[in-house]
């Protein structure tokens, strides 16, 4: 082959006018802001004098309040001619199945951290993925406007997790740019504030490389990521891999199950992503990350391909769950009062809908009915699902989350994470009391300054639920924790971590302050005077081990004999009140959480009391 038809070749094997590219970073070091600010230079988003909106990537409202990228989403820039497609990624390590999808769409990616906490477990966690995947990441050190930045020492940091995660020595030649999202400018250099955020563009441009893209194969399309179109169903989204696809064009959905029977149906629609939103074309090529609507059964994971040419690409990779929720039917003497869908048809068909676009949520059916087993990647990825159910309009009740055991050559092995701890020096003996009986094992010890310390551990899964109340309430709020799935290892013996019973209602009504007064000297309270409340719900936490059964609704009684101070009204301390996330780590096996669109409750599983007496009893004889 002459040299001119190998140059042609590979002219033809590379897009130069495109680049793929995702952002991946740990929980709040400014991916999104990033983002934001790279669409202002580029023209795509203008801040309207009337409309105060930032972050324009986190549509989700979850997002907004929480403050976290959740799900993975596509925009893209122009610049100078060239199409940056940028991929805003989850940086929480419980969403990682949508990283994993999202990294096989792009060739290069962006290393976001902070210039202040440096690398951290998520950062740790996105970047092997990326490194796995033989991306070379552009690393940007980003809040350089923070006062107590030290960006000399993150950098250190960054190229010895580099060196510990297994990097190449081509991935380790880095570029490094110093950058401030929420101000919009980037820098070659630490020393020089930035104009503006261009050299950003400059650096993905030079760094990343253009994506492989054959227009003369067969077409190959490997669906990452799902949507819905009320008009056109549903829509699958990827890049394309080979070959050309055009509106109304007749293709093939095919996986390692069906390749024997592909699904046949047509591209009713295709988007490309333009700033932040979509713009239909008549067609779209290789090297492209495009929407496709109207596949009809699309499945992530499925390839598009041509009806001449039915051949998948390999099936994707996604970690297995770690934890795993029942799901139930509210049974609760309040059941039916608040939501709009109630029944196990309604719950079994949120779930199943929700497995199809979120691929590292397992979804079971039980034995009985409306029962069903739920296995995410975390606590958090289960109770965002079970919050936005919630704000659906769904009623139901969930059990405490358990973590998913391995067997492996006669040994049981359970989910181990990486903890990162940043605390102040005179808190450090309350938390080496605190994880020490959680089975942690120390890994390093940093000092900080300023009297405060970086401690890592690993410890098992299962030994983090309900961890994070008791870290802040032992640092006075002052502690900052992370962490992320490290490995399955061999199970090890961790205490009962909740040492404390629970006060239950003896029967149903309203709270009274006079029965709270009596009871809160006997431990802290959950309700307030006036609550609604029923047989078997729990009220309050037992400063002893033993739960016990209050009644919380006793009236005072009445006489026509008066005495100094005996008309004196309850002095209540303020009850405890938790959120969905803390009523989850909080309840054991034998307790539920009654979820509605208005109200969190906690529950025993068995309501009366002596039915609950009676199975405690037959399984302790067992």
């Amino acid at each position: 082959m002459t040299c001119s038809k190998v140059r042609i070749l590979n002219e033809i094997m590379k897009r130069n006018d495109v680049r793929n590219v995702a952002i991946i970073a740990h929980v709040d070091h400014g991916k999104t802001t990033i983002v934001d600010s790279l669409l202002k230079f580029s023209g795509q988003f203008i801040v309207k004098s009337d409309e105060a909106q930032d972050m324009v990537l986190d549509s989700n409202p979850l997002e907004r309040e929480r403050g976290i990228t959740i799900l993975a989403k596509c925009t893209s820039v122009n610049y100078k001619g060239n199409t940056i497609n940028i991929v805003d990624t989850p940086g929480h390590a419980d969403f990682g199945s949508e990283v994993e999808r999202v990294l096989k769409m792009v060739d290069g990616a962006i290393l976001m951290v902070d210039a202040v906490e440096g690398p951290m477990p998520q950062t740790r966690f996105v970047l092997r993925k990326a490194l796995v995947l033989g991306l070379k990441p552009i690393v940007i050190i980003n809040k350089m406007d923070r006062s107590n930045a030290t960006p000399s020492a993150v950098v250190d940091n960054v190229f010895d997790l580099f060196m510990k995660l297994g990097a190449t020595d081509e991935q380790l030649d880095f570029p490094i740019l110093y950058a401030s999202g929420r101000e919009g400018w980037a820098s070659t250099t630490m020393e020089n504030r930035g104009m503006d955020i261009e050299p950003v563009f400059i650096t993905i441009l030079s760094h990343v490389s253009p994506p492989e893209a054959n227009i003369e194969k067969p077409l190959q399309m490997q669906i990452t990521m799902l949507g819905y179109n009320s008009f056109l169903g549903n829509v699958g989204i990827g890049r394309i891999l080979n070959g050309v696809v055009k509106k109304g064009q007749t293709i093939a959905l095919v996986n390692d199950v069906n390749i024997n029977s592909p699904k046949i149906t047509k591209a009713v629609r295709i988007d490309k992503f333009y700033g932040l939103g979509k713009q239909e074309v008549e067609n779209a090529q290789a090297g492209d990350i495009v929407s496709i609507a109207g596949l009809e059964g699309i499945e992530v994971g499925d390839t598009v391909c041509s009806i001449d040419n039915i051949f998948p690409l390999p099936k994707l990779s996604i970690d297995e769950p770690t934890v795993s929720m029942n799901f139930l039917v509210n049974n609760s003497p309040f059941a039916g009062r608040e939501g709009k869908f109630l029944t196990s048809r309604h719950i079994k068909a949120r779930l199943e809908k929700e497995a199809q676009t979120n691929v590292g949520l397992k979804v079971e059916t039980l034995e009985g009915e409306g029962r069903f087993k739920a296995s995410g990647r975390g606590e958090l990825h289960l109770t965002i699902l079970i919050e936005t159910m919630r704000r659906e309009g769904f009623e139901l009740s969930v059990s405490a989350p358990e973590v998913i055991y391995k067997e492996k050559d006669g040994k049981i092995y359970e989910p181990m994470e990486f903890l990162t701890l940043d605390i102040e020096s005179q808190h450090q003996g309350a938390v080496f009391e605190l994880v020490g009986k959680r089975a942690a094992k120390l890994e390093n010890m940093v000092s900080e300054g300023e009297n405060r310390i970086r401690l890592e551990y690993i410890i098992p899964s299962r030994a983090l639920i309900g961890f994070k109340n008791e870290f802040l309430t032992n640092t006075r709020g002052q502690g900052i924790m992370h962490h992320s799935f490290y490995d399955y290892l061999p199970k090890v013996n961790v205490a009962d971590l909740r040492t404390n019973g629970v006060f239950i209602a003896k029967e149903q009504g309203k709270t009274t302050a006079y029965a709270l007064d009596s009871l809160q000297t006997g431990g802290q309270l959950f309700v307030e005077p006036g609550v609604e409340v029923y047989e078997g719900m729990i009220v309050g936490q037992n400063s002893r081990e033993n739960d016990l059964v209050v009644n919380p609704c006793k009236l005072k009684k009445l006489s026509n004999m008066r005495s100094k101070g005996s008309d004196d009204a309850a002095m209540l301390t303020p009850p405890r009140l938790m959120n969905l996330e803390q009523s989850v780590e909080y309840i054991a096996q034998d307790e539920l959480v009654e979820i509605t669109p208005n109200s969190i409750r906690l529950r025993k599983k068995i309501l009366n009391h002596l039915l609950r007496k009676r199975s405690s009893q037959n399984e302790s004889e067992e």
